[in-house]
């Protein structure tokens, strides 16, 4: 954490044309930072729906800066977005998993190549609209929730480095998301009503399946009930995640008593296994397997570990105990089971609001009885 006072200290905000980052850059001038004003742009394909998107949040972030008498600089990474993080997406995808780009972005992006484009521009820190807290101790820069609890961002954070955070401030992470709103209108910006950004960064609002087949080979397959009845045919199992319920093509069946949802996939056999009902069995697991964690601060030096862990964005923080194995894996026991846990997706441990690390979910551990029910 830089030692100079604020009217010293230089610091770049990742404008994204969003009221969260145009707050940010207030309240540090507020504050009594130097502050300039950084736009990047993470992802170019030849869409023009994409291509009138970032133009209108650079001119968001351009009348943020304007309105507060700061520098706009930008940058474009997205030759560095698509190798470190499109890539490894699509590798994700073509295995049957659900990766979570968000999180990649943040180590890769925002907290890396952001952070050192900025630190060469002059910075002496740098900030994002993030809702999230830094509390610096004396094992480092620590990572905290956010105090809204319905905007809380560490989840998505809990891979980026903690020399990372140590150059990072995030003034909202005290902040309702509403008060933010009033801030942003008070101060005269355009954008203060602007709807949040919601999907995949380089999908956006469009048909994920639509754009996934450009880049994914469909390869279609029987759909399956645990016991092996054949129900109908998906496209492809790239193009599910567990728990999923829309776009299954197989409601309205004779006898059918309730919609059906994602339970499992047979990576060998190409078949996509269903169960009726939100609460069905199959749908639940005791625990699950990670690759190896990335810790924030210094690893705990116990094999076991108390503490909570979430599965998904807004999921309440939910009590486990972690194991470490020989192969640098993790093995997770929840104390109630968990529905849909997802291969590919984020496992996040938490001790209160301190966030931990993580590390990214290979398995699910079923009973034993829910493991055998789906025929060979």
């Amino acid at each position: 954490m830089s030692q100079k006072s604020p009217a010293d200290t230089t610091v770049i905000v990742g404008l994204s044309g969003g009221v969260d980052s145009a707050v940010t850059a207030l309240l540090l001038q507020q504050q009594g930072y130097r502050v300039e004003g950084l736009f990047m742009r993470n992802w170019e394909d030849d869409d023009s729906e994409t291509h009138c998107t970032a133009e209108e949040d650079l001119a968001d972030a351009a009348q943020v800066c304007r309105t507060l008498g700061i520098p706009l600089h930008q940058v474009n990474f997205s030759a560095e977005y698509r190798q470190q993080v499109f890539d490894h997406c699509l590798q994700e995808f073509e295995a049957g998993r659900t990766p979570n780009p968000d999180v990649l972005c943040n180590r890769e992006i925002k907290f890396n190549a952001f952070l050192e484009h900025a630190l060469r521009l002059g910075a002496d820190l740098v900030a994002t609209g993030h809702y999230a807290r830094i509390e610096h101790g004396s094992g480092g820069a620590e990572l905290h929730r956010g105090r809204d609890t319905g905007k809380d961002q560490s989840y998505f954070l809990h891979l980026v480095r903690e020399q990372a955070l140590a150059k990072t401030l995030f003034p909202l992470g005290e902040l309702e998301k509403s008060e933010v709103r009033r801030l942003a209108e008070d101060a005269g910006f355009d954008n203060f009503e602007k709807k949040d950004s919601t999907g995949i960064c380089f999908i956006g609002e469009r048909d994920f399946a639509e754009f996934l087949s450009r880049y994914v080979a469909s390869e279609p397959g029987d759909i399956i009930e645990p016991d092996g009845t054949v129900v109908g045919r998906h496209r492809g199992l790239s193009f599910y995640t567990l728990g999923q319920r829309q776009g299954l093509g197989i409601g309205g069946r004779p006898g059918s008593s309730g919609p059906w949802y994602v339970v499992d996939k047979d990576m060998s056999g190409n078949r996509l296994i269903v169960a009726e009902g939100h609460d069905h069995p199959a749908l639940f697991a005791d625990g699950l397997v990670s690759d190896a964690l990335s810790w924030i601060n210094t690893p705990p030096q116990t094999a076991e570990l108390r503490c909570q862990a979430q599965i998904r964005y807004r999921q309440p923080a939910q009590d486990c105990l972690v194991r470490s194995a020989a192969d640098g894996s993790c093995v997770v026991h929840f104390d109630r089971p968990q529905r849909a846990v997802t291969p590919g997706q984020s496992l996040v441990l938490y001790q209160g609001s301190h966030c931990l690390g993580g590390g990214i979910i290979r398995q699910a551990r079923r009973r034993q009885h829910q493991a055998d029910a789906v025929p060979a």
